[in-house]
Formats: structure tokens, C-alpha cells, sequence
């Protein structure tokens, strides 16, 4: 919405026709913007990852701001039409696929930036690569927490690859929003991360658009041209520049998530 109301071309993507149309429909309305387009494309699967990147590269050569925001959180294991965990395939492998088959786009537009959305829920448990796909002892707030540590170590293994392009990657906290996500999950483990969003709520703090508020900031902000590698939030306070948890910074793991995705998927550095 906001990057629309600044001028911007945006390209709504979603896995839903209907809800996909009334969103663009929706920010069309508010901002007066008639250049926002919807295109289909279902995370969960590296096909329909394929086919949106096809769709957008023939009708635009550039790219110029790619906000990475798609999550999803179960309270039992399921699996992508592809084989992955449901919670790693679309909120970590997803967003794999996708950005690097759109990098050239990214790198054609640059300066360019992309933004990716993790939570602070992201250092509460530690990657076990012997289970990538939690096929043993699977938990909600385990599968979500192991994705978003995949979001924090994946921007900062695309920062370092990318150094020497004038193509910035960094990762922010979006805050508690009330969105529907986990709402109806049923899980005692989401009750205390709802209820905040719902406090928050109450106070007018936790809107989807407050929740969206840092990856604005991350998106546009003059302040960050350059910046690149970074983690930032912004709950109650001003965006900035916060430490992610210690194992994001762990380079050997980082590599080994980069080199796990690259096989899972398929999919490499143009």
C-alpha cells in the first residue's frame, strides 16, 4: 500500500485469484495508483515459483525493490506438492527459489533492494540439519522459529554474495500485526505471540499496516542506500539496526543452509 502511494509500479503476487484481486483492488482504491497488477504464484511450489518469474520477466526487465513477506505457520506437519515441510518450503525455500530466479531482474534495476521479512521469534531454536525437515518431533512454533532463523541466515549469505553489486538484502522484525496468520491455528504454543498482537491491537499499534511498517522503512528509506546485511525492527520505537540472534552470525551455518537449499531446490546464483 504505502509503496504505491509513493508512485511505485507494484506487482501483488498470491496464490488466491480472489483475495489476490481484492487486495490490488483494494490498493488501487486507496491510492489512486492504477499500476498495480496481480500475478498468481503459490509458494509451496517451485513450478509456480517458475511460472511467476517467466510472467514478470516478460513484461518488466527490471526490479527494482523485492519485499519477501509470504509466511505460514501449521499446527501439524504437512508437506509441499514438492516433498518440503510445509513451514521451511514456503517461508525459507519459497523465498529462496524466488529471489534468485528473479536476481538478474534485481541486478538490471539497481540500485535495487530486497527486504526480508522474519520475526523475533527466529533465535529460539537452532537448525538441526540431521532434520531439516522436522519429520521428527515436529511443533508449530518450532517449524516457524527454524524458518525464520532461515530468513535472518539467508540475508546475510546473500549480502556477502552480493558484495560488489549495488543490490542490498536486508531482514526485518515486522512487529506483532493482527493478521489472520496463526489465528486459527489452535496451538497453546501461538497463544502468547496472538495475544500480543491483540494487546498491541487494542492500543492501535499492531493494524497490518503498523506491522508493514519496517518493511517500508527497509524498502525506501534514503538513509539505507548501501546498507546491506542488516537486521532491523522497529516494536514501539523508531525503526533501527537491532542484533539477530547469535547463530545468524554463525558463517559456517549460513553456508550449509545456502548449499541445503541450492540442492532442495535446485536452484543457484545466475
Amino acid at each position: 500500500m504505502a509503496l504505491a502511494a509513493k508512485g511505485a509500479t507494484v506487482v501483488v503476487m498470491s496464490r488466491d485469484r480472489e483475495r489476490g484481486a481484492a487486495a490490488r483492488d483494494e490498493i488501487r482504491g486507496r491510492t489512486g495508483n492504477d499500476a498495480v497488477e496481480l500475478m498468481l504464484c503459490d509458494l509451496a511450489s517451485l513450478a509456480s515459483i517458475r511460472s511467476f518469474v517467466e510472467q514478470f520477466k516478460a513484461k518488466y526487465s527490471q526490479l527494482h525493490v523485492l519485499v519477501n513477506n509470504a509466511g505460514v505457520t501449521l499446527p501439524k506437519r504437512a508437506q509441499t506438492g514438492d516433498g518440503f515441510e510445509m513451514v521451511f518450503g514456503v517461508n525459507h525455500l519459497g523465498h529462496f527459489a524466488l529471489t534468485l530466479l528473479l536476481l538478474d531482474a534485481l541486478k538490471a534495476g539497481q540500485p535495487s533492494r530486497i527486504v526480508n521479512v522474519s520475526s523475533f521469534k527466529h533465535g529460539q531454536y537452532p537448525l538441526d540439519f540431521n532434520d531439516l525437515q522436522l519429520e521428527r518431533g515436529y511443533g508449530m512454533m518450532k517449524a516457524y522459529s527454524r524458518s525464520k532463523l532461515c530468513n535472518v541466515l539467508f540475508t546475510y549469505e546473500l549480502a556477502r554474495r552480493l558484495r560488489g553489486t549495488k543490490v542490498t538484502t536486508n531482514c526485518v522484525h515486522p512487529g506483532g500485526a493482527a493478521t489472520s496468520m496463526g489465528s486459527n491455528s489452535g496451538s497453546i504454543a501461538m497463544l502468547p505471540f496472538i495475544g500480543l498482537a491483540l494487546t498491541l491491537r487494542a492500543f492501535g499499534l499492531a493494524t497490518p499496516e503498523w506491522g508493514a511498517h519496517t518493511q517500508i522503512w527497509a524498502a525506501s528509506a534514503p538513509e539505507l542506500d548501501g546498507v546491506s546485511g542488516k537486521y532491523f525492527g522497529g516494536v514501539f520505537r523508531k525503526c533501527q539496526e537491532e542484533r539477530s540472534s547469535p547463530a545468524t552470525y554463525d558463517e559456517a551455518l549460513a553456508l550449509k543452509l545456502w548449499q541445503e537449499s541450492e540442492q532442495l531446490t535446485g536452484v543457484s546464483l545466475p
